[in-house]
């Protein structure tokens, strides 16, 4: 990744199955500021099982209980789609990015994306990392639920089939997060365990998580987004809407300006201020001519433009060079 943190607007599912909302999402990312927006594409058939549960906050976002694959049938979009929305981001401006959920969606998104994006739920499905490892492309990897172990597998899984440059991000998968769940230490936990970039997935609720991972050092942000958190549907509660969106993007922007390069020296404003802000040595009372200063009769007033005071114990005892008047900046 670039220096610049890499700010992905996740749309998910939140489009609810109209390829329209979806490009308005397209339109929303663009607007508020992102790099990439980001989907999901699955082959409904080859994700979930007929018996498979909804999790516990699908149940509650959504307030009603039914399977995953009754609940998603009803959120996918058709493959072709994610080309017509893969051709309207180049229109727009803005890098398209789609999650694959399965191999054939692997297989359809490759020739679309130039970089991977691997969901939490997937760190642990060998024959999945294998073939996106093979592509080549770099890959960035969500670990939410995960134990230090399962991502070091994974890490070596994709590193030994052929993954490009690999970024981990820290994720806490519940939607939305308590903040005592975020745990955001654990991403630097990442970055000095397995020596890759490391950023952070969000889901909690409002922007300051992912202001603080900023400032500790993410190089990838992702957050869900949506039109109206009011709609249906299950990620749509944990997502920011528009104006949030573009809040935390410039707030991001602002982190990054202000992290600088990390060497400590003063701006070209503070070389202007110093002057004013700092001491120099002066006379307390009025010195005469061959008169030595002394503690009595020297001591350290603004501006700073004089003689600095880490320079006290060689003007004390030295012979006034002429006459000073109190207040007055001393010279040797």
């Amino acid at each position: 990744m670039a220096d610049r943190i890499l700010i992905i607007a996740e749309a998910g599912v939140n489009h609810n199955g109209s390829l329209e909302i979806a490009k308005k999402l397209i339109d929303t990312a663009k607007e508020c500021g992102a790099d990439i927006v980001k989907f999901q594409t699955a082959k409904l058939s080859s994700l979930v099982s007929k018996s498979a549960p909804m999790a516990e906050y699908q149940k509650e976002n959504i307030g009603k209980e039914e399977s995953q694959k009754e609940m998603l049938s009803k959120l996918l979009l058709p493959f072709d789609d994610y080309k017509i929305l893969a051709d309207y981001c180049k229109t727009m401006g803005i890098k398209f990015l789609s999650t694959p959920f399965d191999a054939e969606s692997i297989e359809f998104l490759d020739p679309l994306l130039d970089i991977w994006k691997i969901p939490s739920g997937e760190i642990t499905n060998y024959p999945y990392l294998v073939k996106i490892a093979k592509t080549g492309k770099d890959i960035i990897l969500s670990t939410g639920m995960c134990t230090m172990q399962e991502v070091e597998d994974a890490l070596k899984v994709l590193r030994e089939n052929g993954a490009g440059k690999i970024t981990i991000l820290h994720c806490t998968t519940n939607y939305p997060t308590p903040m005592e769940d975020v745990n955001l230490k654990a991403m630097l936990s990442l970055k000095e365990s397995f020596g890759c970039d490391v950023g952070y997935s969000d889901h909690t609720r409002g922007i300051e998580v992912p202001i603080a991972a900023a400032a500790l050092g993410a190089t990838v942000l992702e957050k869900h987004f949506t039109l109206d958190r009011n709609m249906e549907g299950p990620d749509h509660k944990a997502s920011l809407e528009p104006e949030e969106l573009k809040e935390m993007v410039q707030a991001v922007r602002n982190i990054e300006k202000a992290l600088g390069t990390g060497i400590k020296e003063p701006t070209e404003a503070e070389l202007k201020n110093r002057l004013v802000a700092r001491k120099s040595i002066v006379a307390a009372k009025d010195i005469k001519m061959g008169e030595l200063f002394t503690e009595d009769n020297i001591t350290t007033k603004r501006p700073g433009s004089g003689i600095s005071p880490m320079r006290w114990k060689d003007v004390i005892g030295t012979k006034a060079v002429r006459d000073f008047e109190e207040d007055e900046l001393i010279e040797l």
